[in-house]
């Protein structure tokens, strides 16, 4: 496997950490994360003055003679699957699919393969110019197994450094469809009396909280007040179905993107998602809300109805704005059809 050196020189006012200075000196070009530089530091593949450096803390002198030893990118360990994707965009640097539900999006244990990642390896082939020194394709964001919808996945790591930058400081657009019980309203007494949950202007319900994962049941993430993640949420009625409100069609987006995020809020406001198996549970409804053949779709909605329906964000190579909308898929789009809705 080959290798390339990148030379440069420490600037003025380094700062105290050589792991640091890297990053900040490092040419730009490179597109080297400072996560990628305290791994060469550790390699023993980063030259100070012509001495090896292997301590990411050690400090570093102005005008320091910085050399680093490069691996061209190696095959990733994860193998290759021949399995249909729904392209929405894909240029040189990165790649949006329609994720189908049901497809988990990296290998773990318990979902070895038949993951998009094993799917892009096979699509993206030869495309693929590496990504932490790996030729893989730069996972970004995710969404659960069971939602369908929209990624953008970085094929470089040009991309791959700037995609995350935008998903860390949470300005990438990312809005959901969802099919909840209950309809959110700000004039329901019983939402104002749940902690975390106001309104906005337009009836738009805002949940702000901390989660973190659950005491008893380490799969799952739970509301918490004191320690977790900050997480906020805000979801709008698009549609309401049976009467008095039993259902509803909402949008959901993202000010925070944390695991199963709209789930969890949503179940926490006694909103849950129809067909949600860990958060939503299944509820009986009213007996005239619908009829015995719309009741029993419902009930055997075999997933969470949560839809990735638009994202948006800077190309993180050329600057571009880029927008994506993707439609209900058949299943959520035939059940809102089955309780008198239009998608």
């Amino acid at each position: 496997m080959g290798t390339r050196q990148i030379e440069f020189r420490i600037a003025a006012s380094p700062p105290p950490r050589l792991d640091k200075a890297l990053s900040r000196d490092v040419p730009a070009s490179e597109n080297l994360s400072r996560t990628r530089l305290a791994r060469l530091i550790d390699e023993g593949a980063v030259q100070v003055d012509g001495t090896e450096a292997r301590d990411a803390k050690a400090k570093v002198a102005e005008g320091a003679a910085v050399t680093i030893t490069v691996s061209e990118a190696e095959d990733s360990h994860i193998g290759p699957e021949d399995i249909p994707l729904e392209v929405v965009f894909e240029d040189a640097d990165l790649i949006v699919i329609n994720k189908p539900a049901g497809m988990v999006v990296h290998p773990a244990p318990g979902s070895p393969n038949g993951t998009l990642v094993n799917a892009l390896l096979h699509h993206c082939g030869a495309d693929l110019s590496g990504v932490g020194g790996v030729k893989r394709p730069g996972i970004v964001h995710r969404i659960d197994k069971e939602t369908s919808g929209l990624l953008v996945v970085a094929k470089s790591d040009a991309a791959h450094h700037g995609l995350a930058a935008q998903f860390e400081a949470h300005t990438v657009e990312r809005y959901y469809r969802a099919i909840c019980y209950g309809v959110p309203d700000a004039n329901d007494p019983r939402l104002r009396g749940v902690k975390g949950v106001s309104f906005e202007p337009g009836n738009i319900m805002r949940l702000t909280t901390q989660l973190a994962r659950h005491k008893t049941d380490r799969q799952k993430q739970a509301v918490v007040f004191h320690g977790g993640r900050h997480a906020v949420t805000r979801a709008r009625v698009v549609q309401a179905f049976g009467s008095p409100g039993v259902l509803a069609l909402v949008e959901c987006w993202l000010e925070t993107g944390r695991t199963h995020q709209i789930r969890v809020h949503m179940a926490h406001a006694g909103h849950g998602l129809v067909g949600d198996p860990v958060y939503g549970g299944r509820r009986k409804l009213a007996a005239r809300a619908f009829t015995p053949e719309t009741a029993q779709k419902v009930q055997e909605f075999n997933r969470q109805a949560l839809h990735a329906a638009v994202l948006g964000f800077e190309h993180p190579v050329n600057g571009k704005m880029m927008r994506f909308e993707a439609a209900l898929p058949e299943d959520m789009a035939g059940l809102v059809h089955a309780l008198g809705g239009d998608v």
